[in-house]
């Protein structure tokens, strides 16, 4: 309600509409494709059966095909709306519970993608914490060429080199399954490593604003440990990535479909990839609307979590801007009034770029002159000045 009053309501139905568009894709993916869903199906049933036309036609008695894909959507939304999301077309069980497992198996696996992610971005920038800490940024190298190639490394090939190096060749871990903890390692590595490179890097090239704040060299000056004011600008830091996070918690639902199928992880991932293939439509449906309400949460929660760590700060405009204010146009710059020093019609003013000249010199002001002094009643003109004297009167002839 909030969101709705604040202006957010036409992103929030934009959004809406997009999932909902995006789901009624799905379901007429089969027809928009042109190929048999009754053949597909039957496939995956049973590989060895021969698709004869009596078997065709009782897959698409039993699933309903012969309605059209409209029909058949609006009774899966219908349905959804009462919580129940059909069967699945392959195995014919329900597909809320196996669609929750699946889920559930997916987020644990993400939360071990977020904490090698952090370990990893804590690694990239703890050299400038450090330095920044102790007033030394000025020992901080130009870097970061490993950190960039691991960040460009997709999911995929650090998990087939895990899997194939780490998992089969040397066998320190389990590469295949999820039966425990150390069956997490490999697949958490393959998602975070990638994730965490790149929020480090961008952490690391905000860290120096940070500890050029005033408050930074006061602290300092004050003797605060070197630790805290480290704490301190992290912090300040952090609100700033937490949208570009909630970005990599999206990217890592779409790389978790690679990952989970390449270590053969039951997760959410792997299940909608096979019901892709499959062309089993229950499962599809709900599977993508579950990544994509994942998605939307993981957004939702880095906007929280940046609002609760900015403060009342954010909500009354009270945010000192990163970069320095812009000069008004109206206020000219001093040395477009003339007064460059030495005035010369060759120099050029730097701000626009026009020849100087000299500011026309100003008119002498004139001095007030003294007024005749004045006899006032009852004084007399002192002894070395006398009274002005009237002009006598012409002399008669």
């Amino acid at each position: 309600m909030r969101a709705l009053v604040r202006g957010g309501g036409p992103a929030l139905l934009w959004r809406t509409a997009l999932a909902a568009a995006l789901v009624c894709g799905i379901g007429l993916l089969p027809w928009l494709s042109r190929t048999d869903p009754a053949l597909t199906v039957l496939k995956a049933r049973s590989a060895e059966q021969d698709p004869t036309p009596e078997a065709l036609a009782a897959v698409r008695a039993e699933l309903g095909l012969e309605e059209g894909p409209l029909p058949l959507l609006a009774r899966w939304l219908v349905g959804l709306t009462r919580g129940d999301a059909g069967r699945s077309w392959i195995s014919g069980t329900d597909v809320l519970p196996s669609v929750a497992e699946a889920l559930g198996v997916s987020l644990l696996l993400m939360a071990g993608a977020l904490a090698v992610a952090a370990a990893t971005a804590a690694a990239v920038c703890a050299r400038t914490l450090r330095l920044g800490a102790r007033r030394r940024l000025g020992e901080r190298t130009a870097g970061g060429s490993a950190t960039a190639v691991l960040a460009a490394l997709p999911e995929f090939l650090i998990a087939a080199v895990l899997a194939s190096v780490i998992g089969v060749r040397w066998g320190w871990l389990p590469a295949l399954g999820w039966y425990g903890p150390q069956w997490m390692v490999l697949p958490s590595l393959a998602l975070g490593l990638p994730a965490g490179a790149l929020l480090g890097r961008m952490l690391d090239d905000l860290l120096p604003g940070a500890f050029a704040a005033p408050w930074a060299r006061a602290a300092v000056g004050r003797g605060i440990p070197p630790r805290s004011v480290a704490w301190l600008a992290l912090r300040g830091c952090v609100p700033g990535l937490l949208p570009n996070l909630g970005l990599f918690v999206v990217g890592l639902t779409g790389g978790s479909v690679a990952v989970e199928q390449i270590f053969d992880i039951p997760g959410l991932g792997r299940l909608t990839l096979r019901a892709a293939l499959a062309q089993d439509l229950p499962v599809l449906q709900t599977g993508t609307l579950s990544l994509v309400l994942l998605a939307a949460a993981a957004g939702a929660l880095a906007r929280s979590s940046a609002r609760l760590l900015l403060g009342p700060a954010l909500r009354d405009g009270a945010l000192v801007s990163p970069t320095a204010p812009r000069r008004p146009r109206h206020v000219r710059s001093p040395c477009c009034t003339g007064r460059c020093s030495p005035p010369s019609s060759s120099s050029a003013c730097p701000a626009t770029r026009s020849p100087c000249t000299p500011e026309p010199a100003s008119r002498p002001r004139l001095q007030p002159t003294p007024s005749a002094p004045t006899r006032s009643a009852g004084t007399s003109w002192p002894a070395s000045r006398t009274a002005p004297s009237r002009p006598s009167a012409p002399p008669s002839r």
